[in-house]
């Protein structure tokens, strides 16, 4: 038997435990992993700081590096969202529809837990947490196949997770890492019958390797192109500052912005006060030729540079943004279906004619109106720590939280009744 079909068989094994645990028990265990994340604080920062050390070693880009690093206050807030999950209703055993037949049979359909759920994800050690502690509450073994850029990360919190788990007396296997290895994670991915679900988060290859190999269910996860446009009827005080925390609360992340939509008709406006304002949050932007004219008196110089095509499609999880003037909302619509990962996609508009056509023609996961993209966020939603924005159409679409983690069963109930 292979180590990685060991696994998921000891995972099988445990789940079966975790789908008959109470909320109590369950909620028990969350608080514990919390309490044993914030005890452990030191070790897994000095873990961490290994990875990060390799990270730099290697060049890797500061985007990436940031992603990757812990402090207390990181951890702190991973012990944090283990805790608002304890603090969530629990979605085992939730009806979600029921009535009686004509015949008299009574029959109920149930939220029950998926299994054994494999996430392959790539740099943020928080996510293994944070999906230790969903699938728990879900009622789900997990096995976590994090990047060997995070291994010494992932390791640390694991241990500390699994330890946690057994003192309330669930099985320490309801929480495995997965080796990194390529091989490990090809088998994994074939593991079908053994592993009820793959969720993949990270960068379009690994989610498109994921989703073209793994012949176990995939939940796909998309990358985050999101769209800022600037309607003609915009409050451009109010653009601006959702401009701004859209790109550069932080840029790393798949919910902030990476292109800008300006109508023609505010774009000289507009871009005059937006452009020296990136610029001096650092912001390189790619503009098309409208952007790039408008930029000629803005300093400072090499703020704008000419967009090519390949940047309008580009997720840069860096200080960088794509640009172009439109002249009519349709032409931001069909410029966002060009080019939009289907994550998240905002408008800014006074307008109430014109946000309720962007948000019914953009189709993505979450559209916006008036706020910023950086809110398209499991715990932003009110969801807890989520699992990943989902840009598909099946089973779950955008930031996948507790009922997401979920498949149904019907419970029929009868007194004798035999069909003729």
């Amino acid at each position: 038997m292979s180590e990685i079909i060991e696994l998921a068989r000891r995972a099988r094994v445990a789940s079966y435990a975790l789908a008959e645990a109470s909320r109590a028990t369950k909620d028990a265990a969350l608080h514990a992993m919390a309490a044993a994340l914030r005890a452990n604080t030191d070790a897994i920062v000095a873990a961490n700081a290994k990875d990060v050390a390799a990270a730099r070693d290697a060049g890797t880009p500061e985007s990436t590096v940031d992603r990757l690093a812990l402090n207390p206050a990181r951890v702190d807030a991973m012990a944090a969202g283990l805790e608002q999950l304890a603090g969530l209703a629990d979605p085992i055993g939730e009806v979600v529809r029921g009535y009686t037949l004509p015949n008299g049979l009574e029959l109920r359909q149930v939220r029950v837990p998926f299994g054994v759920v494999g996430i392959i994800y790539e740099a943020r050690p928080n996510v293994t947490a944070d999906a230790a502690g969903i699938c728990l509450k879900s009622g789900n073994a997990v096995l976590l196949r994090g990047s060997s850029s995070a291994a010494a990360s992932n390791e640390a919190i694991i241990a500390v997770l699994r330890d946690a788990a057994e003192s309330t007396g669930l099985p320490a296997d309801i929480v495995q890492g997965v080796p990194t290895d390529r091989a490990a994670v090809k088998e994994l991915m074939q593991a079908r019958g053994m592993v009820d679900v793959l969720i993949p988060r990270g960068g379009a290859g690994l989610i498109q390797t994921v989703v073209s190999e793994s012949s176990v269910p995939v939940i796909e996860t998309g990358v985050g192109n999101c769209h800022v446009y600037i309607d003609a009827e915009a409050d451009l005080d109010l653009g601006l500052e959702i401009l701004l925390n859209s790109k550069t609360q932080r840029p790393s992340v798949c919910n902030a912005a990476e292109s800008l939509l300006v109508h023609a008709s505010v774009a000289d406006e507009f871009l005059a006060r937006a452009l020296p304002a990136l610029a001096e949050a650092g912001v390189t932007v790619h503009g098309d030729p409208k952007v790039v004219a408008a930029s000629n008196n803005q300093p400072p110089a090499g703020a704008v540079v000419e967009a090519s095509e390949e940047d309008f499609g580009t997720e840069y999880n860096s200080l960088d943004l794509s640009a172009a003037v439109v002249d009519s909302l349709e032409d931001a619509v069909q410029h966002i279906r060009r080019y939009s990962s289907g994550h998240t996609d905002a408008i800014i508009t006074r307008s109430q004619a014109a946000a309720r056509r962007f948000t019914t023609a953009v189709d993505s996961a979450a559209v916006v109106v008036n706020a910023s993209t950086r809110f398209t966020d499991g715990g932003e939603f009110g969801f807890g720590a989520e699992i990943g924005i989902s840009t598909q159409k099946l089973h779950a679409r955008g930031p996948m939280g507790l009922p997401e983690m979920t498949s149904t069963k019907y419970v029929v109930t009868g007194e004798g009744q035999i069909r003729t």
